[in-house]
């Protein structure tokens, strides 16, 4: 699956109570590369964060596939070594400047090597990876907050979970530490397939079942407006459900044939 048979769109909106948007979205269709950040610290730090997390990791592996002429060689050690790279970068400026000192962020991504059958996803935090398929909608990534702990424990409901106050208490993130432990997986791809990057602004206020009626009204073949119209309706989606939070999706889509 060549990378340009990726189609994608995406977006962010600072929502209906923040005044900022510490969220981050960015893609690398030449390397077949995108990612979603939410970033977290006092001022403007968490955007911050975010961005040079984006940039950082982005960079690292467009860098990797213009060397390598792909990424389809050692995928997960490159995106390792991409995640490690946006983690150093983060927690360096951090410690230069007092105001920015504690930042952080979460990061989701995906890679799709040029001539592989197989989409690559790694996460840190609680930003997520979707994949829809045949209208069902599957979460592919296992947030890393105290809250999915607690929940894979039975230790709490899910409505326990959906409305507990520590909901927004990560376990790991991007530049909080000088290291990191991302999660890496691949993902057998079908034609049609399409995947949904997002940050918790969306999945906190838009529950699984009304995003999955959203996305299954991309028709197959998806084209890139009908993505950004998606994308656009997902973020109104969490805005009438009162946009808590910085939104941001990025759609990318498996084309057919």
């Amino acid at each position: 699956m060549p990378s340009n048979h990726l189609i994608h769109a995406m977006l962010s909106h600072p929502g209906l109570v923040r005044r900022g948007n510490e969220d981050a979205c960015a893609a690398a269709p030449e390397a077949g590369a995108f990612v979603v950040c939410d970033g977290m610290g006092g001022a403007a730090a968490g955007e911050v964060a975010s961005r040079l997390a984006a940039e950082t990791f982005l960079a690292r592996l467009t860098e990797a596939a213009a060397d390598n002429g792909s990424l389809a060689a050692h995928t997960e050690a490159r995106l390792g070594a991409a995640v490690n790279a946006a983690n150093q970068a983060v927690y360096r400026q951090s410690r230069r400047s007092p105001k920015l000192a504690g930042m952080g962020t979460t990061l989701v991504a995906l890679a799709a090597p040029d001539a592989a059958n197989a989409i690559w996803i790694t996460h840190v935090g609680d930003s997520r990876c979707y994949r829809l398929r045949h209208g069902h909608l599957q979460q592919l990534t296992n947030d890393h907050s105290l809250v999915a702990e607690q929940l894979r424990a039975g230790q709490i409901t899910p409505t326990q979970a959906a409305c507990s106050p520590m909901r927004n208490y990560i376990t790991r993130a991007i530049g909080s530490e000088s290291d990191v432990e991302a999660e890496i997986q691949s993902r057998h791809v079908q034609t049609g397939d399409l995947y949904l990057l997002a940050s918790d602004g969306l999945t906190h206020d838009v529950a699984d079942i009304e995003i999955e009626s959203i996305l299954a009204g991309i028709p197959i073949p998806a084209t890139q407006p009908v993505l950004a119209e998606t994308c656009e309706a997902l973020i109104s989606a969490a805005n009438r459900n009162g946009g808590h939070d910085n939104i941001t999706v990025l759609l990318a889509a498996v084309a057919v044939g």
